[in-house]
């Protein structure tokens, strides 16, 4: 793959042409050179666009899509399409399939069907059987086929001894264990956040009570057995204190935030609209203040957009039965680009690459081209045209965002929008 884009603004504080506004030649899937004006050596296929930007490939530690199972939901190629509109070049891919991530088997099919595209996709394997928190799964057998890392997506592990021994486990390979944070006993049948607005809907709460226990509980394993431990999307100002105060004992221990727990809050449920629906709940302005202070700080890892596509038959239905979960690919540039600088925004979707065991990449001469390109200024209303999941389950609709994406150049590959 041969390109040259145009005028383009480089957005990495670790290249040498960090703001500056050049041309870059990409041969073979490598930057062979950047300079203030390039002419086109060939017939190469020249890139312009309006505002263009550039950054490294941006990278997501939690999506989800659909096959094999529930294709209905969304496909592995129309999902990775999803991806690389929205500027993501690596993503890590939960088990949230039938059957599940659960063996090396499973994991050789997800890297086969996937090995030639744009987007890199980075198996996730279940933590136990089936993912249902039972008996732990073949997780150095899954290792060695290639999956990164080992969670029950959205499965809370009750038993703390089984966490014990998967932590103890693990860290013979250095493994990293996922745990979903929420005691199930105290969620019961909750769900939403457990506030004022919960007494006010009739909906039964989700205590923050729930997500902290259970972060509590698994701190005091890691710091008993060692090992690595990542903890998703936590959504409440507690549960940044507690992760702040494992990091100042040198645990090792990383947590993300979903997007949509930054920016919304339980006020948007008045009106029972089931793309609010998301696990862990929207919590309050209070929570959303103290989780962007713990991103500022470096006590939260990295931002996740928790991407969970969910057919009609999941979400048009009663808010009590709705199953949760929000796409987040589309929307995510755009949400954190209102809330935070460009590159700060930059850095929050590089941030959990190393975490991840992914190598970083950099825009200079010689590197793979591995690039995330997008206009960081242009204002819009969030609607299904913006949509290119099979599945429309967002909670960004209707909303007001800034930053539209083009598309990447990754893995010898150029995929941009309305190619």
């Amino acid at each position: 793959m041969n390109a040259l884009l145009k005028s383009v603004t480089v957005v990495d504080s670790k290249s040498d042409f960090h703001n500056s506004t050049v041309d870059i030649l990409i041969e073979n899937g490598i930057i062979s050179k950047i300079s203030k004006r390039i002419t086109n050596p060939g017939n190469i296929r020249e890139i312009k666009l309006k505002n263009l930007h550039c950054s490294p490939g941006w990278f997501d530690s939690s999506v989800a899509f659909g096959e094999p199972g529930f294709e209905e939901r969304e496909t592995l190629e129309n999902g990775i399409k999803t991806a690389a509109l929205s500027g993501f070049t690596s993503i890590c891919l939960n088990s949230t399939t039938r059957p599940q991530i659960d063996s090396s088997s499973s994991v050789r099919f997800i890297l086969d069907k996937t090995r030639n595209a744009a987007v890199k996709v980075l198996p996730m394997g279940s933590l136990t059987v089936n993912s249902d928190s039972v008996d732990l799964a073949e997780l150095y057998d899954m290792t060695s086929a290639g999956a990164i890392a080992f969670g029950d997506y959205k499965v809370p592990t009750d038993n703390a001894n089984l966490m014990k021994i998967a932590l103890q486990y693990a860290s013979n390979f250095d493994g990293l264990v996922l745990s979903n944070a929420v005691d199930s006993s105290i969620k019961g049948k909750g769900v939403v956040n457990e506030e004022v607005n919960s007494t006010k809907l009739g909906l039964k709460g989700i205590a923050s009570l729930a997500e902290e226990l259970r972060i509590a509980r698994d701190l005091f394993i890691l710091e008993y057995t060692g090992g690595k431990l990542h903890i998703p999307t936590i959504s409440t100002s507690k549960s940044v204190d507690l992760i702040r105060e494992a990091k100042q004992k040198k645990l090792d221990v990383s947590c993300s935030v979903a997007i949509h727990n930054l920016v919304l809050t339980d006020d948007l449920l008045s009106d029972f609209n089931t793309n609010y629906k998301v696990n862990p709940p929207l919590r309050t302005s209070r929570d959303c203040e103290a989780l962007i202070e713990g991103l500022k700080d470096g006590s939260i890892d990295m931002v996740t957009t928790d991407h969970y596509p969910l057919d009609v038959e999941h979400k048009n239905i009663e808010f009590d039965n709705a199953t949760d979960g929000t796409i987040g690919l589309e929307s995510a540039f755009g949400v954190l680009n209102t809330v935070f600088t460009t590159k700060k925004t930059i850095s929050l979707l590089l941030n959990g690459k190393r975490r991840f065991n992914q190598n970083d990449s950099h825009i200079s001469v010689g590197e793979l081209a591995d690039l995330s390109l997008f206009d960081p200024d242009k204002e819009f209303e969030f609607s299904d045209e913006h949509i290119f999941s099979k599945s429309k389950n967002s909670c960004f609709l209707g909303h007001k965002l800034k930053g539209k994406v083009y598309g990447i150049i990754a893995n010898n590959q150029v995929v941009l929008k309305n190619d």
